[in-house]
């Protein structure tokens, strides 16, 4: 302690450490340390449900001949993250979900680019619009699932017409097409996800 400090009055030795201003300063670096930490926990999180969604496509019940199959719900762990933390990570998780299935299905190179777009990163990144509507769950989880369909839609008119049958429109082959196994596949998600208890969906709402 320096000799100016030993004869200063007990509110100027106040001034020189004031304990007000440690404390200000504590919370400012507690909270940098929680975003970090929550960032990372979030992180965590889109990679186990890319990988959780991963498994469960590998399990089909139906497999179609020119793309698309009925699995046992494996678009569930992409939703359930879209109702969790919104449509902004939802979409994110879905699309490296969809760069993933792209790269199991081994199609790269095979198709027009603008179709695998659509069918895989898109398509499966469109899941992440269930994150707008999180209550009633269902609807988001049909929204969510009506955006993949449009996506896949989409493709299916404007890239593989020549699949239609002699004489039917390419339109109305896309859309029964994918509507053979998207409807089952939002059934299934449907009925899992509505058993799914709140607490676990609105964690962290």
């Amino acid at each position: 302690m320096g000799e100016g400090e030993l004869g200063a009055s007990p509110a100027e030795r106040t001034r020189v450490v004031d304990p007000l201003n440690l404390i200000r300063v504590i919370p400012a670096e507690g909270k940098k340390m929680k975003t970090g930490t929550t960032s990372t926990r979030v992180l965590a999180e889109m990679a186990i449900m890319v990988a959780l969604a991963t498994v469960l496509s590998m399990i089909k019940i139906f497999n179609f001949p020119q793309g698309g199959s009925i699995t046992l719900g494996s678009m569930i762990p992409i939703l359930l993250i879209s109702l969790r933390r919104g449509p902004k990570i939802g979409i994110s998780t879905g699309a490296v979900y969809g760069l993933v299935q792209l790269v199991l299905d081994g199609y790269i190179g095979l198709y027009n680019p603008l179709s695998l777009l659509l069918d895989y990163p898109i398509a499966f990144g469109a899941l992440g619009l269930s994150g707008l509507i999180r209550k009633p769950r269902l609807a988001g989880v049909y929204l969510g699932i009506t955006g993949r369909f449009l996506a896949h839609f989409i493709s299916g008119f404007a890239f593989f017409y020549m699949y239609a049958p002699p004489g039917m429109d390419p339109v109305i082959y896309s859309a029964v097409y994918n509507m053979a196994y998207i409807l089952p596949e939002m059934v299934i998600c449907g009925i899992i996800i509505n058993l799914i208890p709140e607490r676990i969906i609105t964690t962290y709402l």
